[in-house]
């Protein structure tokens, strides 16, 4: 089923390429200005406390006043939780109920990539900052635990039209185009003996547009570039010092054809 969605996706890609040139005048774009925030899944109870820091790379962030990070050293990285993905509303306007089958299988392999990326890097860090454990009884020092949940993945307007969404190719604008390469998630850091929620985060991100990459043909497109990230990202906190700061790529290179 895929080899055919390989061959529909160049037809859909001819029409597609019309508001290509809008889209490179928009080169250097900063993530600040090209990605807003995600709408709140639910997944954080107390969203409304989260503000944008200076010194970190996520667009919201919540951190229990007076939280030390520095007596822990063991970290457990729950399951990551897709449900949310779920109800993407572009997933409900799939024609074909194949694909839909496709789409949600493919949702749980990036969970499960999500959270392979995330304890990679900490176990790669050459700080050793936490140990990873894989269950909360394994712990002998003070330990957090990661909870993760994916929350949006924007597919490629090309590849939704060959999948048979619902609706005329080439519609939308540039900045919707920007946007079909985006992803989400949102984030708790539990302390794991007290069972208490230490910091809150969550975050929009939007690969780096280049030359389109006929090989890698698939809804999520650059998805796992943008996981990559996320999960560097946080080893990156996990390691900084007081005052700090962890910056996040702000140059877009908007060029998708």
């Amino acid at each position: 089923m895929r080899h055919k969605l390989r061959n529909t996706f160049v037809l859909a890609l001819t029409a597609a390429t019309a508001g290509c040139s809008s889209l490179q005048s928009a080169s250097g774009t900063a993530k600040t200005a090209a990605v807003e925030p995600a709408p709140d899944a639910g997944f954080i109870a107390q969203p409304g406390r989260q503000t944008k820091r200076a010194d970190l790379p996520f667009q919201k962030v919540w951190i229990k006043p007076g939280f030390d990070k520095s007596g822990y050293r063991e970290l457990v990285v729950a399951p990551i939780n897709t449900q949310y993905m779920m109800e993407m509303d572009w997933l409900h306007n799939l024609s074909s109920a194949a694909w839909v089958s496709d789409v949600k299988s493919d949702i749980a392999e990036l969970g499960q990539y999500f959270h392979d990326q995330v304890v990679k890097a900490f176990k790669e860090d050459p700080k050793h900052r936490f140990k990873i454990i894989e269950r909360a009884g394994q712990h002998k020092d003070p330990a957090l635990r990661l909870e993760l949940a994916l929350i949006e993945i924007d597919p490629s307007m090309p590849v939704l039209h060959a999948l048979s969404w619902a609706g005329p190719i080439g519609t939308g604008s540039a900045a919707g185009a920007v946007n079909q390469r985006r992803a989400a998630f949102e984030g708790r850091l539990r302390d794991l003996q007290t069972g208490e929620v230490v910091a809150t985060f969550a975050d929009r991100d939007m690969a780096d547009v280049g030359p389109l990459d006929l090989t890698r043909l698939t809804w999520y497109g650059p998805a796992k570039g943008i996981m990559d990230r996320w999960a560097a990202q946080f080893v990156q906190i996990a390691n900084r010092n007081p005052g700090e700061v962890v910056t996040d790529p702000t140059a877009f290179t908007l060029r998708p054809f």
